[in-house]
């Protein structure tokens, strides 16, 4: 039983935030605790010492910072923390109604920002730079980011408007100038994967905009946050994350020209955010696939950097079948039935962001799309 005595309303709301932060029982846990007593003294400074003696010495940390202000609010309201070991972290978001798209259940687009936010808060949670996308020390004095190399996304089930998901993520060495982040998404009131993400990240310095080896100084100061033997979010093997995305040629079945970043898009990193290039990527998918299917599965390598002057062709076609043409084509082939069946209940398409002044290659993508179920 959790017991506040003599706080204002304030109070008590930072001293519940402050019991999820230490991963104690909230208002709604029903299990039977031996009661914690939390009292608020004139300086508003929260009395936990029963719980104390629960927490290991790296949790003890992050109560330290929060007793004595270090702790921001965001840090005691925030429902996530390090797991046991310290080696990975999982974070809880509620769905919310502008999160949400036609479908009624959870976007893409805001799929892949609950990671990015689930990332850069497991960063902070272990004490790297709020002013960056979890640069190290070492990164901040030598002009140094990270930006999206490759990301991989499948999706099971969608969340709904104020579903409670939970994100685990952790991080670990990929090569000599990337790093690797895994996720895997749960349903939190039923323990159900709904989905698994990973993604590669490679170092740039922000000056000069060319891609940077990772120094061992970098290494040591994030790998001491890694798990000590590799985990992967796609340990079966020949799985799709790592599937070579073909470049799309012309002449291209379906197109979208001339699309220009909101300054809105842009992030603290100076070009346009990683899941911008999403939305883009589905703005060309034809219009009889959006109506009918929900996307399962996408797969972005990301080639260069977009600013805030590019114009963007966004194109797409379906992905070609091995043995055959595209998917389209494969009506009135004699291609068996059940094969023809299948790629049009799970079709699959090619995607080609490109600059619209020369051609360039921005990114290349990967969609798999499945039915929508019956709601």
């Amino acid at each position: 039983m959790l017991k506040l005595s003599s706080c204002n309303v304030t109070d008590q709301i930072q001293a519940l935030a402050q019991c999820r932060f230490l991963g104690l029982p909230g208002p709604l846990s029903f299990r039977r605790r031996s009661p914690v007593f939390i009292s608020c003294s004139p300086s508003n400074r929260l009395n936990l010492t029963p719980a104390k003696a629960v927490l290991s010495d790296q949790q003890q940390v992050g109560t330290d910072l929060v007793e004595s202000g270090l702790g921001s609010l965001a840090d005691r309201l925030r429902l996530g923390g390090l797991t046991e070991d310290g080696l990975s972290y999982k974070e809880k978001f509620i769905v919310r109604c502008f999160e949400v798209g036609v479908n009624k259940t959870a976007t893409i687009e805001t799929i892949a920002n609950l990671l990015q936010e689930n990332g850069g808060n497991h960063a902070q949670s272990v004490g790297f730079s709020r002013d960056g996308f979890a640069t190290s020390p070492t990164m901040r004095k030598l002009h140094l980011i990270w930006v999206t190399a490759r990301m991989h996304i499948e999706v099971y089930k969608y969340p709904a408007w104020s579903d409670v998901i939970e994100i685990e993520t952790w991080c670990q060495s990929e090569g000599r100038i990337g790093t690797r982040r895994d996720w895997i998404l749960k349903d939190s009131a039923t323990g159900e994967v709904i989905g698994r993400a990973t993604s590669k990240w490679v170092m740039m310095n922000q000056d000069t905009r060319r891609l940077q080896k990772v120094s061992d100084d970098v290494k040591e100061e994030y790998l001491v946050f890694c798990p000590r033997k590799p985990r992967l979010a796609f340990p079966e093997e020949n799985n799709k994350s790592s599937k070579k995305i073909a470049k799309l040629e012309d002449p291209v079945q379906y197109s979208r020209l001339g699309l220009m970043p909101r300054r809105a898009d842009l992030d603290m990193n100076q070009h346009v955010n990683n899941v911008t290039y999403i939305g883009w990527v589905l703005e060309s998918m034809p219009q009889e696939i959006i109506d009918t299917h929900e996307l399962q599965t996408i797969t972005l390598d990301y080639r260069r950097e977009c600013q805030q002057d590019d114009v963007v062709d966004s194109l797409t076609s379906p992905e070609p079948v091995a043995g055959t043409e595209t998917v389209s084509e494969l009506d009135g082939t004699n291609g068996s039935a059940a094969t023809r069946e299948d790629k049009q209940d799970c079709p699959q398409f090619l995607h080609l962001l490109r600059l619209s002044s020369d051609g360039q290659e921005i990114n290349r993508g990967r969609t798999e799309w499945r039915k929508k179920p019956t709601r």
